[in-house]
């Protein structure tokens, strides 16, 4: 009798031991599942936003650069921002000059050619610069039978004096048109700024999404499994292309 008691003790003992192994194992497996799920899910959420090219273009063609910023890479983006800027700023400077040499210029021809400002358009001012007096062009213009463009000498006389007072009004005339005239290249310059950024943004955009992909198919796999009644764990790691 205490034979059969005492084996049945042993059986009872192995049993317990193994169904409370067996616990243990299924307990380590359901929480090394349940961390590998919320670590998933912490750093893969952010990534699975992809960038639009569209909004990068639009970016940029707001304020160059921008484009650049909004795909995760403006160290190439702030030069088309900083290149703006200086456009910007040299655009503003030559118009500044332009407008200035341009109310110097018309002061001149009203103190010194006798000029009435009021109702004169630009290309009499361009041409006053080229004749030393009102009758040395109307003259020339009936010689070659351009009769309509024949100023009225009551309302658009001019008379310079001299030759050097003349050219002394051209030259101001000249600084002024040519700083318009660069006025049109910086805006020209602008504009290429812009699409320049733009196809680097789309670019950017390009090269961060395909980054993403990659880095979205590696897949880690934790396995636990159990090798003579000891709990192992298992790692794999698999990557798609």
């Amino acid at each position: 009798m205490n034979k059969y008691f005492l084996l049945f003790f042993i059986s009872a003992s192995m049993i317990f031991a193994q169904a409370n192994q067996t616990s243990s194992l299924l307990d380590l497996k359901s929480q090394i599942n349940i961390d590998i799920t919320n670590n998933n899910y912490q750093d893969q959420k952010p990534a699975l936003e992809k960038k639009k090219p569209g909004l990068a273009i639009i970016y940029s063609l707001l304020l160059p650069g921008m484009g650049e910023l909004y795909a995760d890479n403006y160290s190439s983006g702030m030069y088309f921002t900083i290149a703006d800027g200086v456009l910007w700023g040299t655009l503003i400077g030559f118009n500044t000059y332009g407008n200035w040499q341009k109310d110097n210029y018309k002061s001149f021809a009203e103190s010194r050619g006798g000029v009435t400002l009021e109702g004169k358009d630009d290309t009499y001012f361009a041409i006053i610069g080229e004749y030393v007096d009102i009758d040395q062009y109307n003259t020339e213009q009936e010689l070659n039978r351009y009769f309509e463009d024949i100023y009225n000498v009551n309302t658009h006389s001019w008379n310079w004096g001299t030759t050097a007072t003349r050219k002394e009004y051209r030259e101001m005339w000249s600084s002024s048109e040519n700083a318009f005239n660069n006025i049109r290249f910086i805006a020209g310059a602008l504009i290429l700024n812009r699409l320049v950024s733009a196809i680097n943004a789309v670019r950017m955009v390009v090269a961060y999404n395909n980054k993403l992909e990659e880095t979205n198919n590696w897949n880690v796999s934790v396995n636990v499994t159990s090798h003579f009644n000891e709990p192992a764990l298992g790692v794999n790691f698999s990557t798609s292309f």
